[in-house]
């Protein structure tokens, strides 16, 4: 467990992370007394999210690498398949964009640059066709907004009403399928 104080803080807060376990952020006046009360209070919600955590650390551990050839092929399916889907939707949110990028990340589906270029994972192969357009989706309405407001969820749901229902499936599979890149 680790004990962040921060002068800007107002509340308590909790949080895990993968390589560093329970982190407690609190404000600098918090006395010893008031955080461990407050860790206390959710012990239940910290224990299962700690063996939550452990169980996708265990899932991604076990999962077998992709070889280089099996990540060149999954970057030219991707090559093919995906800026078809950036042109289907693109005139729907009513942006332009620049290039397209296939990449092979570990932490990144998608990603969008101040120069209109999209950037995609070649691992959204792995993924049902319905979360590669919700990532699509998600980083053309980035050429619209660049930031994550109501707003922006406003476009991306205007035109993928089921946005949520696939980001539930990638954040409850997605790291698994990151684990698999090599190196």
């Amino acid at each position: 467990m680790k004990i962040i104080r921060s002068a800007k803080r107002k509340t308590l807060a909790l949080q895990i992370k993968p390589r560093e376990g329970l982190i407690v952020r609190v404000p600098v006046c918090a006395t010893q007394e008031q955080v461990e009360k407050f860790i206390n209070d959710h012990k239940d919600w910290i224990e299962k999210h700690l063996k939550a955590m452990e169980e996708r650390q265990q899932e991604a551990s076990s999962v077998d690498k992709l070889s280089m050839d099996e990540i060149r092929a999954l970057a030219d399916e991707a090559l093919m398949l995906i800026p078809e889907r950036v042109r289907h939707y693109a005139p729907l949110l009513g942006v332009k964009y620049g290039r397209i990028t296939i990449r092979n990340q570990r932490s990144r589906w998608g990603s969008c640059s101040g120069k209109k270029n999209l950037n995609f994972n070649c691992l959204l192969m792995l993924t049902p066709p319905e979360v590669i357009d919700s990532v699509v989706v998600h980083e053309l309405a980035h050429l619209k907004e660049m930031n994550h407001s109501e707003r922006f969820y406003a476009e991306v749901l205007r035109v993928f009403p089921d946005y949520w229902k696939w980001q539930g499936w990638l954040k409850e599979h997605g790291k698994a399928i990151m684990a698999r890149m090599t190196g």
